[in-house]
């Protein structure tokens, strides 16, 4: 019996073992997704005679003599009309980076009426980490659009049914790429046609089960005599040149201390050997082969120890000045001492003062599509990489500079992204695929597991903060104090700047005379910290904003009146850790008074509601409160953040757009077209985007830093209107007129009254040997600043320490909102990703260093049950600096999250908890630690 697939039979049969979803990719199928390997996810969901399944767990034999159903055959006949899921999920934008979307698609499409209304319960076996479900579920029951909540600044154009043709600034354009994404055809890292898999080798890799080891010798025969086995390397074969895995646009950024392959391993997790083969299993036969002798050192796991004297030292190997590591010899990667003021005289002038220890812990990334590259040499001896990256320009930067080649000698391409939030503007895969292709001349891929993704990849950094604050009785914040340690694990990439930037706009935000911060980012024997989704702003707003409200509550004053009162306002110096301001962070515009403003309005008119509902009184059981917190971001990284744009008139008069910069679910697709035809007076869908490859552009520093819009959208903004310049110009010579006569209209130039069509225009310029193009370029400075503010009501229960998130709401400034549909997804995204890092998200490192939460089933992110539908709102502004006033808006929701949710938990409960995450239990253990908890409850404990 044969496995019929999408009405068709499969000649095919499934090896001994095979799950369903790598029999099906092998058939072509590549619309079914990895995302687990466990069952978790459901990116993998596929129709079994008509039931879904998640096929990663569901043996292949099974599916003998059954019909197989996957995304690609949903809706029947290629090309043909969408199945109603599909058409609705392209309709309502139920997806961003679209990696987790074949799975929902299919899993919904299963559903009746009955099901549909019960969407916590039957959507809890498909996850998606970008959208926050709202979207999700709008498309899954056909909305017509989530209603507009109440109140100046809440519109969002376009949320009843799409407007066939959109095109321009502020409206809901939809992402270009909708139909490939809801039918599969979307091509991610590995998506590659079956007959570009011939000859594709398979890279596995064997990792250090020490936190600290020296590698004596590897024993490679056992593996070479593995059927299927081509190749094993070692740090005999790895180049001697040391570098970051991180990506910045100045690689001095952060210190040179890691190999492709080491000798020494200083985590548990780190490469030992890469082991190539023709096949997954072969190259996993063959690091079981495999035979390390280990020398074990001395390993330290918390950064308090690392620094104290006579501490095992993980780097100790390293010079100094030649790896660009602050102290080496006590662990400290970078550190930060700075005092503006006088806060001791700061504190003696105070009426109240706060000092609290604040922690925050490691969180990681969980982008459903994990790390993937495949490598390999063409005919010219180029290097050719795929990569799932957000920075493909940096890969190929840091590849050329480590194996000694020249730029024209590596191309980077980077598909669709299934998600980044930080995590892939590393370099952890692209090496060793590159490694293993130039030695062998073959095609060679590496994929990481979910486990790999948690123990050998990069977390978000966890902070300990000391903090010290200030305040008289009238409201005016007199002294701030900290003392900050990061945890940036056994590798340095990103320790200086998250621990810089993380100390940077927290305290800008707010004017005070007198900061102290003494800063330390120290290594440790543990899994590699690195960027994450705020990039250390979101750890240090928990301590500042929870501080804030402590010292309105020691004043007696309001929490929300005490932050306007010490907020910066337009005009004002921002000041953090010099004395004088960054000369290049302006205020392009102003918005965090409207903020403050709007959620001030919704939360009052969400406990009217309630009142009016009889809701707010739950029963002596339940404790209610509110809380919010404010934070500040700067719109661009410092010391430049470049991009370059190429806009060209094509044959049909439709457009092409080449950018550097990468999607992968921060939408920046559908912002360059719409700002390119804004500038050309057309309609976004006649504007193609090209994007993430080398070869297209000349340079782009990547899409981190919130920079896709407010750095590579001004390059091709600046390249559209150059543009628009130039076929004006020729339109006229051509009529023999003047510019001023011809006026660009979506798909002509009107010339003296008289429509002219573009594709005429690029025919005569091709005959005429005239190139209608044009190129943009901007370098990421001056930059602006954005505001967001969020607030919570909550209700908590005494007997069990429960969490009801009763509202949610966030204020943005995000200047002149290019997409509201596309940024509200991106705000609602963020609340929901920084929801589960406040709640219940850890990465857990146990006391002899190991990562005990290595799957899915034990790291717990958001599910569509655990995500309130939180209403958003938009102050008025118009930035100066961005690009047709826009600013940036992926990063900044997730900061105020924490300490809003940790305010109204404090303020429903009087109790303070500075430790995230604030689970239940450790709200139970605070709660009766208050003496909070009845006493029968406490007895049934």
């Amino acid at each position: 019996m044969g496995i019929e697939i999408n009405g068709t039979a499969s000649g095919a049969a499934p090896r001994p073992g095979q799950c369903l979803r790598t029999f099906l990719r092998e058939q072509g199928n590549t619309g079914v997704k990895k995302g687990c390997d466990g069952g978790d996810c459901g990116a993998c969901t596929v129709h079994v005679d008509g039931t879904p399944v998640h096929s990663c767990i569901y043996p292949a034999v099974r599916a003998e003599g059954r019909s197989v159903t996957t995304i690609e055959g949903l809706a029947g006949t290629a090309g043909g009309p969408l199945h109603p899921v599909q058409q609705q999920f392209m309709e309502r934008q139920g997806f961003q980076c679209g990696f987790c979307t074949a799975g929902m698609v299919m899993t919904a499409a299963s559903f009746d009426d009955a099901q549909k209304d019960n969407l916590p319960r039957n959507l809890k076996g498909n996850l998606c980490r970008c959208t926050g479900y709202r979207a999700i579920a709008d498309a899954v029951c056909g909305h017509p659009g989530h209603p507009d909540p109440e109140g100046p600044g809440s519109g969002i154009a376009g949320e009843g049914q799409p407007d066939p043709a959109p095109g321009r600034l502020g409206d809901d354009v939809p992402a270009p790429a909708s139909r490939a994404v809801v039918t599969g055809a979307a091509r991610y890292t590995l998506d590659l046609p079956k007959e570009e898999q011939q000859g594709l080798l398979h890279l596995k890799i064997l990792r250090s089960p020490h936190p600290h080891a020296r590698v004596l010798s590897i024993a490679k025969d056992a593996a070479l005599n593995v059927p299927g086995v081509v190749a094993v390397f070692t740090s005999e074969d790895a180049p001697e040149q040391l570098f970051s895995t991180a990506q910045h646009e100045l690689f001095t950024d952060d210190p040179d201390d890691t190999r492709v392959l080491d000798d020494v391993v200083r985590f548990i997790g780190q490469r030992v050997a890469a082991v190539v083969a023709e096949s997954v299993a072969a190259a996993e036969a063959g690091v079981r082969a495999l035979q390390v002798e280990y020398e074990e050192l001395p390993a330290v796991f918390s950064p308090q120890e690392a620094l104290l004297p006579g501490a095992p030292l993980v780097h100790g190997d390293k010079d100094a000045v030649k790896a660009r590591i602050s102290r080496p010899e006590r662990n400290v990667v970078a550190e930060l001492h700075s005092e503006l003021g006088d806060v001791a005289g700061g504190f003696a002038g105070a009426d109240f003062i706060h000092e609290q220890t604040y922690q925050t812990q490691r969180v990681q990334h969980v982008a459903l599509e994990t790390h993937a590259a495949i490598a390999t040499v063409d005919d010219d001896g180029r290097l050719q990489v795929r990569t799932s990256s957000q920075v493909p320009f940096l890969v190929r930067r840091t590849l050329c500079r480590v194996f000694g080649l020249e730029e024209d000698r590596v191309h980077v391409v980077a598909g669709r992204v299934g998600g980044g939030f930080g995590g892939k503007q590393e370099v952890l895969t692209e090496d060793l695929v590159a490694l293993a292709a130039l030695k062998l001349k073959r095609p060679v891929q590496l994929e990481l597991t979910r486990t790999e993704q948690f123990t050998a990849t990069t977390t978000r950094h966890p902070f300990t903060i000391k903090l010290k604050a200030g305040a008289a009785k009238d409201g005016r914040l007199t002294a701030l104090q900290l003392d900050v340690v990061t945890n940036t694990g056994a590798y340095g990439n990103h320790g200086p700047g998250v621990m810089f930037h993380g100390c940077g706009e927290s305290l800008a935000v707010y004017k005070c005379a007198n900061k102290k911060v003494d800063a330390q980012s120290v290594y440790t024997n543990t899994v590699p910290a690195g960027a994450f989704r705020g990039y250390g702003l979101s750890q240090m707003i928990f301590a500042i904003e929870s501080a804030m409200d402590e010292l309105a509550a020691g004043i007696g004053m309001d929490p929300l009146e005490f932050r306007r009162r010490n907020m910066v306002r337009e005009g004002d110096h921002m000041l953090s850790t010099q004395p004088q301001p960054e000369e290049d962070v302006l205020y392009g515009s102003y918005g965090l008074d409207q903020c403050l403003d709007l959620v001030r309005d919704a939360l009052d008119r969400g406990s009217e509601r309630y009142r009016q509902a009889g809701l707010e009184d739950l029963g002596p059981d339940w404790m209610v409160g509110e809380g919010a917190a404010l934070s500040m971001i700067d719109t661009v990284p410092p010391r430049g953040h470049f991009a370059h744009a190429r806009l060209r008139l094509l044959p049909d008069g439709t457009y092409q757009a080449d950018v550097g910069t990468a999607e992968f679910g921060n939408g920046t697709t559908t912002v360059h077209a719409q700002l390119a035809a804004t500038a050309l007076s057309t309609e976004a869908s006649r504007v193609a985007v090209r994007q993430s490859d080398t070869d297209l552009v000349e340079h782009d520093t990547g899409a981190f830093g919130s920079a896709g819009t407010v750095v590579a959208g001004k390059a091709t903004l600046e390249a559209a209107e150059e543009l628009a310049v130039r076929i004006r110009a020729f339109a006229a010579g051509i009529r023999q007129t003047q510019a001023s006569a011809c006026v660009l209209d979506g798909d002509a130039v009107v010339v003296d009254g008289t429509r002219v069509a573009l594709a005429e225009l690029a025919q005569a310029a091709e005959e005429a040997g005239v190139d209608l193009a044009a190129e943009g370029r901007w370098g990421g400075t001056p930059r602006s600043v954005a505001f967001n503010v969020h607030g919570f009501r909550v209700a908590v229960s005494r007997g069990t320490g429960e969490l009801k998130i009763l509202q949610s709401v966030q204020a943005a400034d995000a200047g002149v909102v290019v997409n509201p549909r596309q940024c509200r997804g991106q705000i609602e995204g963020g609340i929901a990703q920084a929801i589960g890092a406040t709640l219940y998200e850890e990465v857990v490192v146990n006391d002899d260093g190991k990562v005990t939460t290595d799957i899915l089933r034990q790291y717990h992110i958001p599910t569509f049950a655990d995500v309130p539908r939180s209403e958003v709102y938009f102050a008025d502004t118009n930035d100066t600096l961005g690009p047709l006033g826009a600013k940036s808006m992926s990063e900044s929701p997730f900061n105020p999250v924490a300490p809003a949710l940790a305010n109204a938990i404090r303020n429903a409960t009087g109790v303070r908890f500075a430790q995230l995450p604030i689970a239940r239990d450790r709200i139970y253990l605070g709660l009766k630690e208050a003496g909070l908890v009845p006493a029968e409850a406490g007895a049934v404990r």
